[in-house]
């Protein structure tokens, strides 16, 4: 990234500049002479100058679509880059089509039955039970079920849901209690497809964790169905979304899954329900009830595991748990789980431990339950101990329940369930345990030659054991080695298990290294892109006399534009070629892939982006002559903008580097602020020296004072103290940090103010925008988060919930409706903030005086970042709001630094802009972990889930830091500009092909680092969500710099032109 000024630089000697100054003062007194005769001018210089002000806004136009059109091409192969990579790196399972059926064991069972083989008697094991009342408590973690009698150490949510353990100690025959770990990504979808299918999830399939694509492979409820059983769903609506059509319509209920902030609906409807099926004639309607609960979800998320509403909540469950021991008869199994647990916060979907531990509770009637061991009968004090998987419930219902296991099932059966009251039945578990162990077989052999792969028959393989385990079974022996053959078929089942986990861990190596490539092609692109020459047409800023002459010429309709490539082409230079290439290697590659007859159209995509590249590429050559040498910085802020890139991409290589990316990030900007401050002491007036050093230093200390807003991940741990939320285990703000948006109302409207009178551009809209509208939506963004407040704690007992949450929406509704809605009909609408004074002296000449001329362009423009800014602090809680205002502040600090250090056209500005994004992205309640998502502000405009408008939130929410820092790309050129400041356009656009090539090598480094460290042991844990999270960034920031920052500067060009004209 070369970084050149582009302002003239001041003659040598003093002679020379006095010279200078004369002969232009005197030029300049010949321009005005020329001019001030306006009553002697002719109509037709006025109907000229008209149409060609038309001439110049149709040409602008036109120049607005190119710039728009090449940064859409832009977001096309970041997109192809992406998704290349991802599809070689987030491998999906291959799902087989084959089903298990009753008649068709995989093996002869080793046991003896009446109807066997059938639905009645069991297909492949002695049935036990007849009906499953299945209950699935969403995020029921396993601590919240394990009773702690030293109160001094109990959490708030201990000792209120005790039912579960009381039981399993006091009758062991009918009921035990187990760890029940799931396999990441621990979002409920995933977690459901596992629990009925018996298969592990890839973290690929988190992807369609709202889309809900119905479950086709053979799974519990689809062997319920085939063998005539009726099943009723009560609750999550997940459940129809991936099983269609399989639940009995009449007395069936789902329930809305998304409203984190309604913590009873749905509890309250399966409660309704359940227990009126449980009476004789109901239930006869029904073979299996599935009831799925998402209060102490919801609490969590809502308010975090240490709240009074989530021990309500876990005390509700209790007594319904209760109640529902007391109606189920004896031939009806009751097994009540969590599909997941929750952090620190209440969240979920990644891999901790707090995330995977839920919970299994079985129970009946009659005493079917059994130990292996006497000191089993106390179920584990923790998760570590005695786990079992969550696919190992699937082998375990299907047998108990008599149905064939689902064919995709690599689960093994839980031997309490089959070793019987006296713990003694060996033969029982054996049995059951080789019938799963050979349907795990079955369906690794036909995995296997789908995907064309030996199987390994070294010793300690999987047919090696089982080979172990076939031995021990002799033909015409009275007796077998019942436990020892368990055992062997455990080790089967475990080894298979790791070799699967592995095998769906595979990568395909050419599709990622084929994204890099194009990801590594589009950084080239954009470097080429920002790249400048010091001779460019337009790094004449404010010359009158060219200004003179070029629009004499115009006038007199000398438009004729020169041979070579000039600014106001430059893009339609680059959009033309790339669209050709695009288009001419895609149609080629499309061809042959049909001719060929491949189907991987992924490939074609990626043979389409390069060919259109490289034509980008040679146009930029072409245009620029430039060679290698100029993509070397040769100023000493070019060299910092490279090491700030650099050194953090490297950096992302390091596992401890990603975790404290949040100090890292605050170190480069408290260096660039140093930096700043050195250089504004080089200035040559006293007057700039000070304010460069003020706001240099300013700059820093506000990064340091957001800094004190931390969610720490738990790699930081116990590093780091977590005070963006009440505390590390809550989800909610504390009482003192409901200062924090009343301090943003009072003095954020104030501090804007200040910078914009340094350049008497306080004018026009600005005070009744800033003063009175912005103001009037923070002091409404801090009444909504004080009625938050007050709802979480209770603190208004005599509002009923409906009324506070309407009073909630409509304020949050208000507040988006100031900042979007009106603020861009403003944005769109208001003239310059300028005020024009005319005055006439004693010699009766008028003179005009034009307050805030030097800054039309960057004062209007700064409406937008307001605006946007404005949602922000409503979509962030209390502490991200207050994040959201400092960098705002942070932003007018850094535009004031870039114009006093003369460095405008420098690469550093951007850059630092980027960085403040991330840091920001922090300081938000953000790490780069999906369980740091803040799902709830879906909800602070709305009731419930609404498409678009909750990802949008979500989204706002998420990436307020990028969002913010990409729409203000464009006042780091704007800032201090007059009307009269020529390629407007084309600088932001350069000044965003920085900021957005900073997001681009951010993202290519972190997916090179994830696709060379694929096998390293953080790699789900560290690695592959930061490259989620830059890819996701780069997308997000390409698309905001196209629909907002682009059009936002078109919309104030346009805007000032209506007053000052156009200036090019």
């Amino acid at each position: 990234m070369p970084a050149r000024n582009a302002r003239s630089k001041a003659p040598d000697t003093e002679y020379r500049a006095i010279a200078a100054q004369w002969a232009r003062a005197k030029k300049l007194k010949e321009l005005e002479d020329s001019k001030d005769k306006p009553d002697n001018s002719p109509p037709a210089e006025d109907a000229q100058r008209a149409a060609l002000d038309a001439r110049r806004k149709t040409a602008f136009e036109r120049r607005c679509l190119w710039t728009v059109g090449f940064w859409v091409w832009l977001l096309c192969m970041h997109v192809v880059g992406i998704l290349l990579f991802t599809s070689g790196f987030l491998l999906t399972r291959l799902v087989l089509d084959d089903r298990s059926k009753c008649d068709i064991p995989p093996i002869a069972p080793l046991l003896e039955w009446e109807a066997r083989g059938t639905v009645e008697g069991g297909c492949w094991h002695p049935k036990t039970f007849d009906k499953a009342v299945i209950v699935l408590i969403d995020a029921l973690r396993y601590d919240f079920t394990v009773p702690v009698e030293d109160e001094s150490r109990a959490e708030v949510f201990h000792n209120a849901f005790p039912f579960l353990y009381e039981s399993s100690i006091q009758s062991p025959g009918n009921a035990f209690l187990r760890p029940f770990i799931a396999d990441p990504p621990t979002s409920t979808l995933q977690r459901l497809k596992g629990l009925t299918t018996g298969t592990l999830p890839t973290f690929m399939d988190i992807g369609s964790s709202f889309s809900g694509t119905a479950i086709e492979e053979d799974n519990l409820l689809m062997q319920w169905r085939d063998q005539g059983k009726r099943i009723v769903h009560l609750g999550d609506d997940t459940w129809t979304s991936l099983f269609p059509d399989y639940f009995q319509p009449n007395i069936s209920r789902a329930y809305d899954s998304f409203n984190v902030w309604d913590l009873h609906t749905v509890d309250n409807g399966v409660l309704d329900h359940i227990f009126p099926l449980m009476k004789p004639e109901p239930k006869q309607q029904w073979d299996v009830l599935i009831g799925h609960l998402l209060g102490v979800d919801h609490a969590g998320h809502r308010y975090g595991p240490n709240h009074a509403a989530m021990t309500a909540k876990l005390q509700q469950m209790d007594a319904f748990i209760r109640d529902l021991a007391q109606e189920i008869d004896d031939d009806t199994l009751l097994v009540v789980m969590g599909d997941h647990g929750m952090d620190g916060k209440g969240d979920h979907g990644g891999e901790s431990d707090d995330e995977v531990e839920a919970a299994l509770w079985m129970y009946s009637k009659k005493p079917v339950f059994g130990r292996t061991q006497p000191e089993f009968t106390t179920p584990p004090a923790t998760a570590k101990i005695r786990p079992v998987n969550q696919i190992d419930l699937v082998p375990t219902l299907a047998l108990l329940l008599g149905i064939p296991i689902p064919y995709n099932n690599l689960g093994r059966p839980i031997e309490e369930a089959f070793v019987g009251p006296k713990g003694s039945a060996w033969n029982h578990l054996a049995a059951a345990s080789s019938v799963a162990s050979a349907g795990i077989r079955r369906y690794q052999a036909s995995y296997f030659e789908a995907r064309g792969i030996e199987q390994n028959t070294k010793p300690g393989s999987p047919a090696s054991l089982w080979s172990d385990a076939e031995a021990l079974v002799t033909e015409g022996a009275k007796t077998k080695p019942w436990e020892a053959l368990y055992k062997a078929h455990t080790a089967y089942q475990e080894e298979t298990l790791r070799i699967c986990k592995d095998l769906w861990a595979r990568f395909d190596v050419p599709k990622m290294i084929l994204g890099i490539v194009v990801m590594a092609f589009g950084v080239v692109v954009l470097l080429l892109y920002v790249s400048r020459d010091e001779d460019e047409d337009f790094a004449v800023l404010d010359d009158v006399e060219l200004d003179f002459a070029e629009d004499s010429l115009e006038l007199q309709n000398s438009t004729t534009e020169p041979e070579a490539t000039s600014y106001k082409s430059f893009s339609k230079a680059l959009v033309k070629p790339g669209l050709l290439g695009g288009i001419s290697i895609g149609a080629i590659s499309s061809a042959l892939a049909k001719v060929m007859g491949y189907d991987d159209w992924l490939l074609v995509a990626a043979a389409t982006a390069i060919g259109s590249m490289t034509a980008v590429t040679g146009a930029l050559l072409h245009i620029r002559g430039t060679y290698i040498l100029n993509f070397l910085p040769n100023t000493f802020w070019g060299w910092l903008s490279v090491v700030f890139t650099l050194s953090q991409s490297i950096g992302f290589a390091s596992n401890s580097y990603t975790i404290w990316e949040d100090s890292i990030s605050l170190f480069f900007l408290s260096t660039f602020g140093f930096a700043s401050a050195i250089t504004a002491l080089q200035r040559p007036s006293i007057a700039e020296r000070t304010l460069g050093v003020y706001n240099s230093v300013l700059f820093v200390i506000l990064g340091r004072i957001a800094s004190f807003s931390k969610l720490c991940r738990d790699e930081q741990m116990p590093y780091c103290t977590s005070t963006y939320y009440a505390s590390a285990n809550s989800s909610t703000s504390a009482t003192w940090q409901l200062a924090v948006p009343f301090a943003v109302f009072l003095i954020l409207p104030s501090i804007i103010k200040s910078y914009m009178s340094t350049s008497r551009s306080y004018e026009g809209l600005a005070p009744a925008w800033i003063g009175y509208v912005f103001r009037t939506g923070l002091f409404l963004a801090a009444i909504y988060w004080t009625l938050d407040a007050a709802d979480n704690n209770n603190w208004l007992t005599g509002f009923p919930d409906n009324m506070l949450k309407t009073i909630h929406v409509s304020i949050a509704q208000l507040v988006l409706a100031l900042a979007l809605v009106a603020g861009t009909t403003a944005f769109i609408w208001a003239p310059p903030c300028v005020s024009i004074f005319t005055t006439t002296s004693n010699t009766r000449t008028a003179q005009i005086t034009v307050l805030g001329y030097g800054n039309t362009n960057g004062a209007r423009y700064l409406l937008l970042p307001i605006n946007i800014a404005g949602a922000c602090i409503l979509l962030s809680k209390p502490m991200g709001g207050g994040a959201i205002a400092l960098m705002l502040w942070q932003v007018l600090s850094l535009a004031e630094i870039v114009d006093l250090n003369d460095i405008a056209s420098e690469t550093i500005g951007p850059v630092a802009l980027a960085l403040l994004g991330n840091f920001h992205y922090f300081k938000t309640g953000h790490q780069a972990v999906l369980a740091s998502i803040q799902w709830d502000s879906a909800f602070i405009p709305l009731f419930t889930i609404r498409y678009p408008w909750s990802p949008l939130a979500v989204a706002l929410n998420t990436f307020a830091g990028q969002v913010l820092a990409c729409v203000a790309v464009p006042l780091l050129v704007l800032w201090k500009t007059s009307p009269k400041r020529k390629g407007v356009l084309e600088s932001a656009s350069r000044t965003l092909g920085i900021f957005v090539a900073y997001y681009a090598v951010e993202s290519l480094a972190t997916m090179a680092w994830a696709g060379h460290l694929r096998r390293h042991l953080m790699l789900f844990r560290v690695f592959m969500p930061r490259f989620m999270m830059a890819a996701a960034v780069l997308l997000v920031v390409d698309l905001v710099g196209i629909v907002i920052t682009l059009l936002g500067v078109r919309t104030n060009v346009l805007a000032i032109s209506e007053v000052f004209g156009f200036a090019d």
